[in-house]
């Protein structure tokens, strides 16, 4: 029978859950690292939420160990590099809380419009200050939504419930689905911008979503605009928000999560028109329950039956077919996180194309791991192996999967990536080299050989002389040494890319810079 240990407090029904499977099962919570280090080497399975730490040090005594649940979304608790190494699978719950983290988004855009904090607060106090509160309605409002997946679609519908005006941002959101959605596309989100009355956030926090929400975005929206963020402390720059606060460009803030967590001091506390609450977006009985009840039963599920639901480190394959999938997987998520970082908004289909001998083996994993790779920069952080034909098939993205016995330009193997999107489709094509290393070797129909990894700069131009002089001198005048520079082109004075691996990541500042140099139609950084 396998044993499982709950670490951190949770719904008894996960206990419940465990013992109706018959899944041996012990709770002890809140165990100094040492003590959990000492016991974990005697379960199969651990369920945790977000008050356990699972270092490499300690996984190093897991020795039984095969699988760990998160209640909840985030893993950043558990080393997963780590896990991975010694055949352990994460699993998180990422749908157990998306309704009680919705409506908390939409109850901070009303206390935020209402006021009602600090009319809370002044009635309280014994005054009765009805002429000082001033708020506005929600109803007939535009508001902005950046992030329409599981979360970010349920605002979306209590939005327009209220009577509102959606405008969204998502680069994977088909016109097909936001039709369905019954919401307007931006293109951009600096489109939002000067349209919006109220700006919800439902993005993870990554480099692209880092300070989205900037001095610059402020200057540019209307004055009396309405800032809420439920989603990931980082996205909105808070001194530029507090200097937005004081000019009077924004009327109001609600903001559930923030830069630095705890936030037991901030800037923002002595503000009466901002809305403030200790990340508890998730913070509800239902969502705790739902959680609890969703990772038991997954971590069952997994040690009864092998079946593998939500796992964000390692996809569906068998023992025998890891070995040599393994630099095909590698490969896949380096192909799919390329088209993830260059790709524009309304993708509209994947194509995945299988040439040589890689069409003869498990393509599933494959294909699934290309998928997540492309959904993840810009989509929830439960983007993983099992949930991205979900999230895909949520957006209204169509799949196309083909093979070919016979690789093109005489490769082994070869693998191309396609998306297509409403205006534009971007394709990527790679290989192994020594049956290993990861290697690109197509980009938008030219040819050119690049290893994709570290940071990575792409640049598409016209072919004319002098480019690789200036933008070499542009980037050694930033201090950014280059590792690699690789060139490809269609044809003499047609058009042209160049991949170049460099030491350091660019800054906005030089990327604006290479979009200046003549004959220069794209710049974009890729991170591996």
């Amino acid at each position: 029978m396998p044993k499982v240990l709950i670490a951190d407090k949770m719904s008894p029904l996960a206990e419940e859950v465990f013992r109706k499977r018959g899944v041996e099962v012990e709770v002890k919570t809140g165990l100094p690292p040492a003590e959990l280090k000492a016991i974990i080497g005697e379960y199969d399975g651990v369920a945790i939420r977000s008050a356990s730490k699972l270092t490499a040090e300690l996984l190093e005594a897991a020795g039984r160990l095969r699988v760990i649940g998160r209640a909840g979304i985030g893993v950043d608790n558990v080393d997963i590099p780590a896990a991975s190494k010694r055949g352990i699978i994460v699993m998180n719950t990422p749908f157990g809380n998306s309704i009680t983290t919705a409506e908390h988004a939409v109850a901070m855009m009303m206390a935020a419009a209402r006021q009602i904090g600090a009319a809370t607060a002044s009635t309280k106090a014994g005054k009765w200050e009805k002429n000082r509160f001033m708020g506005v309605e929600l109803y007939h409002k535009t508001v902005g939504v950046i992030g329409a997946g599981n979360i970010g679609a349920l605002v979306v519908e209590r939005c327009k419930a209220l009577g509102m005006r959606v405008m969204v941002y998502d680069p994977f959101l088909s016109r097909q689905r936001a039709e369905e959605m019954g919401v307007e596309v931006a293109e951009t989100p600096e489109d939002l911008w000067p349209t919006i009355d109220l700006l919800t956030l439902h993005t993870p926090l990554n480099a692209k979503t880092r300070h989205l929400v900037n001095a610059d975005a402020f200057a540019r929206m209307k004055k009396g605009v309405i800032i809420v963020n439920c989603a990931r402390g980082g996205i909105v720059d808070e001194a530029a928000l507090q200097a937005a606060l004081d000019s009077g460009k924004v009327f109001a803030a609600a903001l559930d999560v923030f830069e630095v967590e705890p936030a037991q001091e901030h800037p923002l506390f002595g503000y009466e028109n901002v809305v403030l609450t200790p990340h508890l977006g998730a913070s509800t009985k239902e969502a705790q329950v739902n959680v609890a009840v969703q990772v038991a039963e997954q971590i069952a599920d997994y040690l009864l039956k092998g079946t593998i639901q939500n796992a964000v480190n390692i996809p569906s394959v068998s023992e025998q077919e890891l070995p040599i999938l393994r630099p095909y997987l590698n490969l896949a998520d380096k192909l799919g996180t390329t088209l993830g970082q260059m790709a524009t908004t309304g993708v509209k289909r994947i194509e995945v194309a299988y040439e040589g001998e890689v069409a003869d083996l498990n393509r599933m994993p494959i294909t699934t791991t290309i998928l997540k790779s492309i959904l993840a920069p810009m989509l929830d952080p439960g983007v993983n192996m099992v949930n991205a034909p979900v999230i895909a098939k949520e957006r209204g993205i169509e799949m196309d999967v083909s093979t070919k016995p016979r690789a093109q330009r005489g490769f082994t193997s070869l693998i191309t990536a396609t998306v297509i999107c409403d205006k534009r489709q971007r394709s990527v094509s790679g290989t192994l080299l020594y049956g290993e290393q990861p290697r690109l070797v197509e980009m938008d129909g030219i040819p050119i050989e690049a290893a994709p990894e570290g940071n990575m700069l792409f640049i598409a131009n016209q072919d004319a002389p002098g480019l690789i002089g200036r933008v070499g001198s542009i980037l050694g005048e930033a201090g950014i040494n280059i590792a690699n520079f690789h060139l490809g082109r269609d044809h003499v004075g047609g058009r042209a890319i160049a991949f170049i691996n460099t030491d350091q990541e660019a800054s906005q500042a030089v990327m604006d810079r290479l979009a200046q140099v003549t004959n220069v139609l794209e710049v974009r950084q890729i991170r591996y």
